[in-house]
C-alpha cells in the first residue's frame, strides 16, 4: 500500500502552492481562524455579540457573521473589532522589493 505525505495530498486535492485553488482555500482557512480567534477572545472577555458590536458601532448580526466568516469584511471592521478586544495588531505585507509593517 502506498502511503502519501500531508504535502502530496494537499497538492493533489487543492492544488500546488501559489495556484489559484490552493491560495483560495489558504485564505478561506486564515479568514475562519480570525473568526474563531474573535469568537475566543469576546468570550474570554465575557462579551456578547452584541455588546461587542456596540463598541464598535455594528449591529449584533455582523459580529455573528464575522465570528462564523470573516472572509467579508473590511480591514477597518477588523482593526475597530480587534481594538475594542484590546488585541495587540501586527500586519505584514509583503510586495515585490518592498515591506510594510504595521502595528496596532
Amino acid at each position: 500500500m502506498k502511503t502519501y505525505t500531508l504535502d502530496e495530498i494537499q497538492d493533489e486535492l487543492l492544488g500546488k502552492i501559489g495556484t489559484p485553488g490552493r491560495d483560495r482555500f489558504e485564505y478561506e482557512l486564515q479568514m475562519d481562524l480570525i473568526g474563531k480567534a474573535i469568537r475566543h477572545t469576546r468570550q474570554e472577555r465575557n462579551l456578547t455579540q452584541e455588546e461587542l458590536g456596540k463598541l464598535i458601532g455594528v449591529q449584533k448580526a455582523q459580529i455573528s457573521r464575522l465570528e462564523n466568516n470573516a472572509g467579508n469584511v473590511t480591514l477597518d471592521t477588523l482593526l475597530r473589532v480587534f481594538n475594542a478586544l484590546k488585541a495587540k495588531v501586527k500586519l505584514q505585507v509583503e510586495l515585490s522589493n518592498m515591506n510594510l509593517n504595521v502595528e496596532q
